[in-house]
């Protein structure tokens, strides 16, 4: 059940009114504050028709779309919507048949989407990044993250090296790595196995893993170990992920993909680099604002513009709504995905000129 703070300071004795109604914004986000708000570049009207992330049971950016399309609505009234976010599948579909203007994923496009709309439009689409994914908040692309036991004495990973690790093809680096005396640790450690522990191979958790650490390779370590959600006896569901580190706590020499939101205290997460001799990032909301974690997930809206045509401007104007304060902000407070940093919004803008 969850208490109303004013209740708790009652119960504390101290008046209602000492905390106000909203929690502070996390010190990670308070850049949002200092974005540049949005100016219209010209009155546009006619309708959007959106597309993507949510279901009629879980309307994941319901919220937000709404304060999206109020906020934006002050600035152009002319401009009218119709919400058709019946889920990621369906958004690029919907755009390159031309039922759909706007494609908001729940995640990263899939090979697959992407394929099927260059085979039907002979170009690519236009993407542009409109939020980061979260830490730790399921249903909203919580980051991946590697751990250990806390008693392996690995300080950090690159990507080449998990695809070592993880793959069967290393198309990163040299050679598959196998055993922890490949990674450099020496002792007992050195003949020890490395055995892998992650998500069911075929399902969107490993399609991103796969994408960004394995270069799209389809040959994944044979001692991997795959997890998928289970029901408990009593009808609660094990997620995978949970499952994954509660086996990594009992092997010594295992590794395994998981989220913070599962781990347990005898698991720890490593710092990941991109390359070797580049800056290890630690999987904190800060890195992931910023992309330097390299396994930050991504929210993107997809667009069909034709090369060397101009953006309908209704559809830039409304994306340039959300890249701005106003929208950032909104995305802040209507949903628990994280902001784009200040930098990657001036790259998304420049796609929009």
């Amino acid at each position: 059940m969850r208490i109303h703070p004013a209740i708790l300071l009652l119960g504390l004795g101290l008046p209602a009114g000492a905390l106000a109604d909203e929690p502070s914004p996390a010190p990670e986000v308070k850049f949002v504050d200092a974005l540049p708000l949005y100016t219209p570049s010209g009155t546009v009207a006619g309708t959007i028709r959106l597309w993507g992330h949510g279901s009629p049971k879980h309307d994941f950016m319901g919220r937000l779309m709404d304060a999206w399309i109020a906020g934006f609505g002050k600035y152009q009234p002319g401009v009218k919507f119709e919400n058709h976010m019946y889920g990621t599948a369906s958004a690029i579909g919907a755009l390159y048949t031309g039922a759909g203007d706007i494609a908001i994923l729940g995640e990263e496009i899939s090979p697959a989407a992407a394929t099927a709309f260059e085979r039907e439009k002979h170009y690519a689409p236009t993407g542009i990044q409109i939020a980061t994914g979260s830490l730790d908040v399921n249903f909203f692309d919580y980051a991946h993250m590697i751990f250990v036991r806390k008693d392996n004495p690995i300080q950090g990973l690159t990507l080449a090296q998990l695809d070592g690790i993880f793959g069967a093809e290393h198309r990163r680096g040299p050679r598959n790595l196998r055993t922890w005396g490949d990674l450099g640790l020496t002792g007992d450690w050195a003949q020890r196995r490395i055995q892998p522990y992650g998500w069911q191979v075929d399902v969107d958790f490993a399609l991103f893993f796969r994408e960004a650490v394995l270069e799209n390779s389809h040959r994944w370590n044979t001692d991997l170990k795959e997890f998928v959600h289970v029901l408990r006896p009593d009808g609660s569901q094990y997620d995978h992920g949970q499952q994954i580190l509660d086996a990594l706590a009992q092997d010594p020499a295992g590794i395994a993909i998981s989220n913070v939101r599962y781990a347990n205290p005898a698991v720890r997460a490593l710092p990941l680099a991109r390359n070797e001799g580049e800056p290890y990032y630690e999987p904190t909301r800060a890195n992931l604002i910023a992309q330097t974690y390299p396994l930050v997930r991504i929210i993107p809206a997809f667009i069909d513009c034709p090369p060397g045509q101009p953006i309908d401007p209704k559809v830039r104007e409304f994306l340039r709504y959300i890249l701005s304060r106003e929208g950032q902000q909104a995305l802040v407070h209507d949903s628990d995905y994280l902001p784009l940093g200040a930098d990657l919004i001036r790259r998304q803008l420049e796609k929009l000129k």
